[in-house]
């Protein structure tokens, strides 16, 4: 037997009442948070795509644990890509912790809401097919300011279509989301709201859409740098109902808008509210993302270590 085996042995014999009391009841430490890299960071929705499969070697090699997929950045569905893309991770020791797909609930006419419900639907069906347990979810907007530009311009902050209100949104929404939940059950897969620019800018909103909806497969995606106020009171009230959180970083200057964002401070709201899942990183900056990524991970890696 080696010496270390020996000398574990001897102290297993002996017991724990042997060993002095500083030794005995060591508090557990904070588990370290997985952290996944989205797509999204390789690619804007500007200009061509950067392929998702150069991602997820990128994501290896830097040392995340998963890689987030923007759907919009896949250049097909097809059941062979899709299982391209979960055999690379695999092979790579990563997770796809989440599939981020774009819906807008906020319409009038039901007939609009059904084609956004079949699209949920659909790619709920997708992330099941590639083993991925959530589906970033987007409330919609009213779109009375067309221009997405000129929206962040305004910090999302849009009036509703004359003749309604809020609570109309709000309650498209929960209808919407419920005609989802069947298919997220049977699959195994969750749907995560996230507050994004639209209805969903108000927190109080997102709470209101998720305790009406009262499900266990509707989750919370929290986004740090979604916020037209302090971000760190948004993400307090958020804390308790998050499922997953995309961190947000904006170096070279933002595309839309940049933050100065204080993630051990973040990491510490997240912390004491008890959440244990995955963060994200949505490089939202203009510099090349080879080394921004790179930059993004340090930070975040240091703040949820």
């Amino acid at each position: 037997m080696s010496r270390r085996g020996w000398a574990g042995a001897t102290a297993a014999a002996l017991g724990a009442a042997t060993l002095p009391a500083s030794s005995q009841a060591q508090p557990a430490s904070a588990p370290r948070l997985p952290l996944a890299v989205s797509t999204y960071s390789y690619w804007h929705l500007r200009g061509e795509k950067f392929p998702i499969e150069k991602v997820i070697e990128e994501a290896a090699a830097i040392g995340f644990d998963g890689v987030e997929i923007l759907h919009r950045q896949m250049p097909d569905e097809s059941p062979a890509y899709l299982a391209k893309l979960k055999r690379m991770a695999f092979e790579r020791g990563l997770s796809l912790p989440m599939l981020s797909i774009h819906q807008d609930f906020v319409f009038p006419d039901a007939a609009e809401r059904a084609k956004h419900i079949a699209h949920t639907v659909r790619c709920v069906e997708m992330a099941a097919r590639m083993a991925i347990p959530a589906v970033r979810l987007n409330s919609g907007r009213w779109k009375t300011v067309p221009s997405f530009d000129d929206l962040m311009k305004v910090k999302g902050n849009e009036p509703p279509i004359q003749g309604y209100v809020e609570q109309d949104a709000i309650n498209w929404c929960v209808e919407s989301i419920g005609k989802c939940l069947a298919t997220c059950e049977r699959e195994g897969v969750m749907l995560c709201l996230e507050n994004h620019w639209g209805l969903t800018t108000k927190v109080e909103n997102v709470l209101a859409i998720h305790k009406a909806v009262n499900s266990p497969w509707l989750g919370v995606n929290v986004d740090t740098g979604n916020y037209p106020g302090d971000p760190y009171d948004g993400l307090a009230k958020l804390a308790s109902v998050a499922t997953i959180v995309q961190a947000k970083t904006y170096y070279g200057g933002g595309v839309w808008y940049s933050l100065d964002l204080d993630y051990p401070r973040i990491a510490k709201i997240l912390r004491g509210a008890g959440f244990k899942g995955w963060v994200s990183l949505e490089m939202e900056g203009n510099e090349p993302a080879p080394t921004a990524v790179r930059k993004s991970y340090d930070v975040l890696r240091k703040a949820f270590a």
